[in-house]
């Protein structure tokens, strides 16, 4: 298994669970960016992520920790941990040890899914996470949309930049969905950590078509690289949440949520059905995504055609502030920098 050019380690916010998996006492285990970690949810529904070793002698503690009102407690030796990583309990002795701390993430929780900020500079965050609602300023909310459908793929060989990189690419519709789409840009605003694209649609053969007449299209926010949220109008009411996490350094694991909008009708169980029909074929097109995502390789420089090279351009210049070297792991500008170092 080949290392990727582009770092495994990126800044941002990722989405390392639902909220769901995590019920009030729980104890949840999961391995992100090389690192095995814990989240657990303490008597108040607040959530902890931190790293899962225990401070004092080593043990798991997703292997029979478990949450006290607050804290969580290690199984070997009853040491407990705070919210905050620090020692607040040595059973058998008459204070805990205040030199020692636990590392824990920054964490958020927004539409239904847990969110942690990774930084290997140890910064603390400098943007939010998008909101699939609050996001697009429309006045909706979860309550305008029927139940979430998800996706969930482990360890997949691909990384976070890929799926961002899909947001401008207007050429694969017709190829990879079979569909007669051509997006047409009308916004590239990559100024910001958050970026936004958005596109109408247009279909192909249909040269008669102006942008003002275009009843549909889509709009995204790019939370970093971690997370992308969307809004799709005209033709079917839907939002999605796309999330894709680095495991170690070489996989990644990819989430997806659909929402499908609310409709009046007068039979509420067929609308539901056609709902449910439509998130399923929305996530049956994120899935053929994925199978190109995962057998792809990073091409750098990438042969571009005349249409492409602004999209592609403007969202690799911007990916490059999430990485800790600044490049990217782009192979142009390392053999730029090692050039000029000799």
């Amino acid at each position: 298994m080949a290392k990727p050019p582009l770092s495994m380690k990126p800044t941002g916010w990722f989405q390392v669970a639902w909220s769901t998996e995590i019920g009030v006492g729980e104890v949840h285990r999961m391995t992100y960016f090389g690192q095995e970690m814990v989240a657990w949810r303490a008597q108040s529904g607040r959530l902890t992520v931190m790293d899962a070793y225990c401070e004092h002698l080593g043990a798991h503690l997703g292997f029979g920790g478990h949450v006290e009102g607050e804290v969580i407690e290690c199984a070997f030796h009853g040491w407990q941990w705070s919210h905050e990583g620090r020692n607040v309990c040595i059973p058998y002795e008459n204070r805990p040890n205040r030199g020692r701390r636990m590392r824990t993430y920054p964490v958020v929780e927004r539409n239904e899914s847990v969110y942690i900020w990774h930084d290997v500079e140890g910064r603390a965050p400098f943007f939010d996470v998008p909101d699939v609602f609050a996001g697009f300023d429309d006045g909706s909310s979860l309550a305008d949309y029927y139940p979430v459908a998800t996706l969930y793929r482990k360890k997949l060989e691909l990384h976070p930049q890929y799926v961002l990189e899909n947001g401008v690419d207007f050429a694969h519709f017709k190829f990879v969905h079979k569909t007669p789409i051509v997006p047409v840009f009308t916004r590239h605003d990559f100024d910001e950590p958050v970026s936004y694209v958005d596109f109408t649609i247009t279909f192909e053969g249909d040269d008669g078509q102006s942008i003002e007449d275009i009843k549909s299209g889509v709009e995204a926010i790019n939370g970093g690289l971690g997370v992308a949220v969307t809004k799709s109008w005209g033709m079917v009411d839907n939002r999605t949440i796309s999330a894709v996490t680095p495991v170690d350094d070489n996989t990644s694991d990819v989430r997806f949520s659909v929402y499908i909008g609310r409709t009046a009708r007068s039979d509420p169980a067929k609308a539901g059905q056609k709902a449910r029909e439509f998130a399923q074929e929305v996530i049956r097109q994120f899935a053929q995504d994925i199978h190109i995502w995962q057998h792809q390789r990073y091409s750098d420089p990438p042969a571009l055609s005349s249409s492409e090279f602004e999209g592609f351009t403007a969202i690799r210049n911007w990916a490059k502030q999430f990485y800790p070297d600044g490049r990217g792991g782009s192979a142009a500008e390392l053999q730029a920098a090692a050039t000029n170092t000799q």
